[in-house]
């Protein structure tokens, strides 16, 4: 999946890169599997801004991935493979040998034509969906339970992978993409390989255009706001912050953690803040 680059015609098209989609198989995604999605722009049930910097973007429908795998035993030939915009990984369109249609996260590798099956009885290739205690130590897996029954949580991002590292009676060691080791249940189903699309992080949208597309709205510096708006504002000209970055709120703004859930800390075996 390389990247595609532009002469420089204009200054929104040097240095701008986008894939060359070449993967990607049909245009028309497969309707039964399509809902209607509402753009919420950062607002609330009340209708209140909650979250700065979103609005506006293209009109997407939203494609019903399946993340819990659960038709076991049953093999599934790869269609199709599609663009998705809602996610920066590709998507295949699964044909099951019973009929049944679904849309599956494309792992690096597999191509229209594979054969893919899930359950506790099948072989760890690429593609396929197992639980966490049929899979050999040191085999690279993506999209991951952390609840068993539950579908996979995390790692489903374009390029991401988690590693297998260990296992000791109900519990086995997953090494994240972050470098945190967490503990998770044996149970947890989880696909072998790594998430497609690999030349996602290395894309430069090269205009803010393209950024507006995705439902991005403009960002404004602290420094140059006023001192009511944020606490880096104010001063004569360009002046420094005057204090340790904060903020809109008034709360340290880098290095200060904020994570609430704390029951799940005794899961974590290695903190991704290790160095």
């Amino acid at each position: 999946m390389p990247l595609r680059s532009y002469k420089p015609t204009s200054p929104g098209r040097r240095g701008m890169t986008r894939s060359t989609f070449e993967e990607i198989t049909t245009t028309e995604p497969y309707k039964p599997l399509l809902e209607p999605q509402k753009r919420g722009s950062g607002r609330n049930n009340a209708g209140r801004r909650t979250v700065r910097h979103r609005g506006g973007g293209e009109k997407a429908n939203y494609r019903r991935i399946d993340f819990k795998r659960d038709k076991f035993g049953v093999p599934a030939r790869v269609a199709t493979v599609e663009y998705d915009p809602n996610r920066s990984a590709r998507i295949g369109l699964l044909h099951y040998r019973d009929g049944a249609k679904r849309y599956m996260l494309l792992p690096n590798g597999l191509k229209v034509g594979d054969v893919v099956v899930s359950g506790p009885g099948a072989e760890a290739r690429v593609g396929n969906a197992l639980p966490i205690a049929n899979i050999p130590l040191g085999t690279t897996i993506h999209n991951i339970e952390l609840i068993p029954g539950r579908g996979g949580q995390i790692v489903r991002s374009a390029g991401t992978s988690a590693q297998l590292l260990a296992k000791e009676g109900d519990y086995a060691q997953v090494r994240l993409p972050s470098g945190e080791v967490r503990r998770l249940s044996v149970r947890c189903m989880a696909t072998v390989g790594q998430v497609g699309n690999l030349d996602h992080e290395n894309q430069n949208l090269g205009k803010a255009g393209r950024a507006r597309h995705m439902g991005q709205r403009p960002e404004v510096r602290g420094v140059v706001m006023n001192p009511r708006d944020h606490p880096h504002g104010g001063g004569e000209g360009k002046s420094p912050t005057g204090m340790p970055p904060k903020t809109p709120w008034g709360a340290p703004a880098m290095g200060y953690r904020t994570r609430r859930n704390t029951g799940s800390d005794r899961l974590i075996v290695r903190s991704r803040r290790r160095k």
